[in-house]
């Protein structure tokens, strides 16, 4: 009887030392990445609009980085020649996406334009602090603010104003990505490209006829007018398709902004080889779509095996194509007849 127990013990025991086993290498790993010195005079990060995104960390020391964003609140092109009042960093939906690397220290300058309405902020879920920094970067119109962090989690991460009402800034356009690639950086592929999914709430403006703007009582009841990529319909369609070549492998960095709504992300005819499940460090292989919460990020990489154009979609299916969730590959180069033969019989 007491070896049955025993034997029922073990595998409990051997669980409780893996589980251990990988919650101190966690703890290990955050640790090292405090303890990293960035050397050198500070450097402006290079940022960019989406869908580009900055050239690669590779094996490069950890650096002082500052990173300039400006918040601002301006007109922009929904849908269909629908003029919007979008609220943004930097002028784009999304945001700058930011690349750095662990155990960078990034100091966040964040300019709030002078013609803004309201304050801003930022919360970057890559940063180990109150708020994310938004208590420390919020800032009135025509103010600055400044906070350095330490980047010490790899992975995906969303970044987003959290000035209140949150949900109607987020709603409006707020937010982006910041990517902390780990020591060495990631593993190099051939195409690189940021998309970030948003729901928008809108209604008739009485400041301008013909303008929309928010709508606060459709955003509550989670009723989207419009799910987009990149803020604007049709923003990876026709000439704005990304592109890539048979045989080359893409990364896509995704983000979903939200404020509300859940993305099942999915690029039809296509199997992701590699998923970094939530934006973090787990690997799950083969997967045929993938859940990105509002307020998350995915990274997905697939090597183009056959030439053709490939939807990028919300796979919630009527936010793709009746709403706007929808976007295309474009994948140039010779037929492979091994892995797609589209020739069909002859009917009798």
């Amino acid at each position: 009887m007491k070896i049955r127990n025993l034997v029922h013990l073990f595998p409990i025991i051997a669980l409780t030392a893996i589980v251990s086993c990988n919650t101190n290498q966690r703890n290990t790993s955050t640790e090292n990445a405090i303890d990293i010195v960035a050397e050198g005079t500070p450097e402006v990060a290079e940022i960019t609009g989406a869908p580009k995104v900055p050239k690669p960390i590779g094996d490069r020391a950890a650096k002082k980085l500052i990173v300039n964003l400006v918040t601002t609140e301006i007109e922009g092109i929904i849908a269909d020649s629908i003029p919007y009042t979008f609220w943004t960093f930097n002028n784009t939906v999304p945001g700058s996406f930011i690349r750095v690397r662990v155990g960078d220290e990034i100091t966040v300058n964040l300019k709030n334009d002078a013609n803004s309405v309201l304050p801003h902020n930022i919360d970057l879920h890559a940063v180990t602090g109150p708020g994310g920094g938004a208590p420390a970067s919020s800032s009135a119109p025509g103010k600055e603010t400044s906070f350095t962090f330490k980047a010490i989690n790899t992975g995906l991460y969303v970044y987003h104003c959290a000035a209140p009402p949150v949900p109607m800034h987020i709603g409006n356009g707020m937010y982006g990505l910041i990517l902390v690639e780990p020591a060495g950086g990631l593993p190099k592929v051939d195409k690189e490209y940021y998309i970030m999914q948003g729901d928008f709430y809108t209604k008739a403006s009485n400041i301008k006829k013909g303008l929309m703007e928010f709508d606060n009582d459709k955003a509550v009841a989670e009723n989207p007018d419009y799910v987009l990529f990149n803020g604007k319909k049709g923003a990876l369609l026709g000439a704005n398709m990304i592109e890539a070549k048979v045989g080359e492998t893409v990364r896509l960095f995704i983000g979903n902004g939200g404020p509300n709504l859940t993305s099942s992300f999915h690029v039809i005819g296509e199997i992701f080889d590699r998923v970094y499940l939530e934006g973090g460090t787990t690997i799950s292989q083969n997967i045929q779509t993938t859940m990105i919460p509002a307020g998350g990020a995915v990274i997905v990489e697939f090597k183009c095996e056959v030439p053709g154009e490939y939807v990028l979609v919300d796979h919630s299916l009527s936010r793709a194509f009746n709403k706007g969730a929808i976007g295309k590959l474009k994948v140039t180069g010779e037929a492979n007849l091994k892995v797609f033969n589209a020739k069909t019989m002859a009917k009798e």
